[in-house]
């Protein structure tokens, strides 16, 4: 997601869902009423803000680190979701991997790094056997090295974390955040997991716009699109 909205896609039981940037959302809850008319606004159990507009459309919005409801709850809401907040991200994939923190959309600190892990080999027999030993060896060290990056540049900064967001080789993750070293961050893990490609600083740059982004699920009865 490197823009301010994300493409929406279809939800499961019906409907569409995307992100939505914090800073865009006014505007694009303008937008909705200029469609589909004027709303009422209500919350559901689970604390998302629900909007009902007059032809039947209903607008679920969750925001991304949560928020305590008031009146009036749109604004309240959009306040709430726009509030900075300081995030660690930690992006591994094989042989690279990115850890940053962030204050709202602003890095505040980060490293990317690289280590060599060698690709598939057409050998066999032994041959084939000492390369995926070799192999696993390589993804280990980078998964060691990932650690040790993540407890130099984000554990300085735990205490004042409201979230970790973790992105990449998930398995990889997985083992990174299983060091010891790394159990607070752990603990403020959030899902769902960043869809990335490789951990690179421009890609690492563009994880607010997923991480900060307000969830949305739109049910046009007319099976539209918002």
């Amino acid at each position: 997601m490197s823009g301010p909205l994300t493409r929406p896609r279809p939800a499961a039981g019906g409907g569409r869902v995307l992100g939505v940037v914090p800073e865009r959302l006014g505007r694009w809850v303008d937008g909705v009423v200029a469609r589909h008319g004027a709303l009422e606004t209500t919350v559901d159990d689970d604390g998302a803000l629900r909007l009902t507009c007059a032809d039947g459309t209903t607008v679920t919005l969750r925001a991304p680190f949560g928020w305590a409801p008031s009146a009036p709850l749109l604004t309240t809401f959009t306040a709430e979701a726009r509030r900075p907040r300081h995030a660690a991200v930690l992006l591994v994939r094989r042989g690279r991997w990115a850890a940053g923190v962030f204050a709202g959309g602003d890095l505040v600190v980060s490293k990317v790094d690289t280590r060599l892990v060698q690709g598939r080999s057409a050998a066999g027999g032994w041959s084939q056997q000492r390369f995926a030993r070799r192999r696993a060896h390589q993804a280990d060290a980078v998964v060691a090295a990932a650690a040790d990056t993540a407890a130099r540049v984000l554990l300085p900064h735990a205490g004042e974390l409201t979230a970790l967001f973790t992105g990449g080789d998930r398995g990889m993750v997985d083992d990174v955040l299983a060091d010891q070293r790394l159990r607070t961050l752990a603990a403020l893990r959030r899902e769902p997991a960043l869809e990335v490609g490789e951990p690179t600083k421009q890609v690492l740059l563009a994880t607010p716009a997923q991480f900060r982004a307000v969830r949305v699920h739109v049910v046009d009865p007319r099976q539209g699109s918002t």
